[in-house]
């Protein structure tokens, strides 16, 4: 999947994350929850990353992007995880995008655009019925983003969740 693009004089790198990418993939995830005003959120570890990314049973899957400069120094600059659900009314997987994550310097590059054309292709080669992902609502940057690539917003649809102790007590029910 290697992808190369770019433009002043910078060359950009997709790729798909590698286990010697753990700490760099958490250092995403911090640097997401700090965009997002909730760093104190973050409990992932290395270890777990590792397990659940590259153990025996991966759970989701991670693109980096790398920005090459005209020096030919490459820096981390995005990285997209993403992982399979599925459809019953389509019958088929679909592609869940958990994180999209573009360094503030590297963002107006395209690097985003590139990380969601190469998710859609994932999706289409996997023969994917649908690729989805949640944006927060006061992301007006990121909303109006995804409608411009033709993402249409799903308002009738309430996310609910069960996590920590709500979660234990509805598994012991």
């Amino acid at each position: 999947m290697p992808s190369n693009a770019g433009d002043n004089n910078k060359k950009i790198r997709l790729a798909p994350a590698t286990e010697s990418d753990v700490g760099l993939i958490l250092w995403f995830i911090k640097q997401l929850a700090l965009y997002e005003k909730a760093p104190d959120q973050v409990t992932a570890t290395e270890d777990l990353l590792r397990q659940n990314l590259f153990g025996p049973r991966p759970y989701a899957e991670v693109i980096l992007a790398h920005v090459t400069d005209d020096s030919g120094c490459e820096q981390p600059a995005g990285f997209a995880l993403y992982f399979h659900n599925f459809s019953t009314w389509v019958g088929r997987p679909g592609l869940y995008l958990e994180d999209l994550f573009v360094c503030a310097e590297y963002r107006g590059l395209g690097i985003g655009r590139m990380l969601l054309e190469q998710l859609a292709r994932v999706a289409r080669d996997r023969q994917c019925g649908r690729m989805e992902w949640v944006v927060l609502d006061w992301n007006q940057p990121a909303r109006g983003f995804y409608a411009s690539l033709g993402a249409k917003e799903m308002n009738e649809w309430i996310i609910c969740r069960a996590d920590g102790r709500a979660l234990e007590d509805m598994a012991a029910m």
